[in-house]
Order: structure tokens, then sequence, then C-alpha cells
């Protein structure tokens, strides 16, 4: 049974659930795949775990760097267990492709495409934590993030992270729009 607790942030409401011992899920308020991976019944109750993400959480956005990370026990096939790990590796204010993080799994024996990993990316059950919000498309597209483009742009901006070669599909649109270009090419008559 999960145990879950909501927390305010400068994002938002954040839905937490926790096994007792571990975090198993941090949402943000309207998440595509809100609770997905919760089990059977919940109660809502404080846990310590509770207060520990709320201390990290405090840190990390109020421009710190945390401590350590709470106990985690995110829960997922063995695939997405291993790029959620690769996800813990990207260092606050950087960030990486779908493509760089299958090209890792592949270096390891796992077979994966930047889409298969995109997949597991988008079902990150613990978000900001597991900070699946420092992978961008190839290119540098801001591109799939769960909890909505606009919060993915501001965690990366709260965490200092170079955003002047990464874009929104909205702004290469305008961007090709200002340079003379259409946004989707007509087919030649």
């Amino acid at each position: 049974m999960d145990t879950i607790f909501t927390l305010s942030s400068p994002l938002g409401p954040l839905h937490l659930a926790a096994d007792g011992a571990a975090l198993t899920g941090l949402w943000l308020e309207g998440q595509k795949y809100f609770a997905a991976t919760l089990t059977g019944r919940e109660q809502t109750a404080e846990l310590p775990v509770f207060d520990e993400v709320r201390c990290w959480l405090d840190a990390y956005f109020s421009g710190k760097t945390p401590g350590p990370l709470p106990p985690l026990a995110p829960r997922g096939s063995a695939f997405r267990q291993e790029v959620w790990r690769l996800l813990l590796e990207i260092p606050r204010g950087k960030t990486t492709t779908y493509g760089a993080l299958a090209e890792r799994l592949r270096t390891q024996g796992v077979a994966a495409s930047a889409q298969a990993v995109g997949g597991a990316v988008g079902h990150n059950p613990i978000s900001i934590l597991i900070p699946c919000h420092r992978v961008v498309g190839s290119g540098g597209s801001l591109t799939g993030y769960a909890g909505g483009l606009d919060k993915k742009q501001k965690l990366l901006e709260l965490e200092g992270a170079d955003l002047s070669r990464l874009y929104t599909p909205v702004e290469l649109g305008q961007r090709r729009k200002t340079a003379g270009q259409s946004a989707m090419p007509c087919p030649a008559r």
C-alpha cells in the first residue's frame, strides 16, 4: 500500500507517494501518467521520507545544491530502472539527449533506441529527483516532459542550464517564420 502526501512548490502542488521507507512517486499537478505506479489502496499520512523529500526540494528550489537523495524506490521494468539510473548521473545544470542515453545503454550491452529511452524517461515516476527534465531531443529541442514543457524549462533555468541552444517546437516555428521559412514545408505542386 502506498502512502500519499501533497506539498506545495514553486511549480505548484507536488504529489508524493511512498511505500513506508522510500519514495515511490513524485508527480507535478496534472502530470501525464500521474500515479500510474501506485499500488492498491492509498492512505494519506506523514512519513519520515516525506520530510526528507521536503528538505531536499526546499534546498533545490532555493537554488542550493541539495544533500543526498532520500531513499528512492521507483517501480518499473528492468529496462526502465536502468534508464532511470542513468538519469541520476546527469549533473545539475547539464542536459543530454535521448540518443546519447541509448548509446550509453548499448555500450553496456543493452539494446536500446532513442524512442525506447524516451518511453522510459516519459514514465519516470519520480519527477525532479530523478531528473528526466535534463533530457532533450536531438539538436536541443525541449520535448517530452510529462509535467509540461514550461515546467521543464523552469527546472533547467533554476539549475543554471545553458538554454541558449535549446528550443521548444513553437519557438522553432517562430524562428522559421522570422527567417522567411514556413513552419511546415508545403508540398511541391
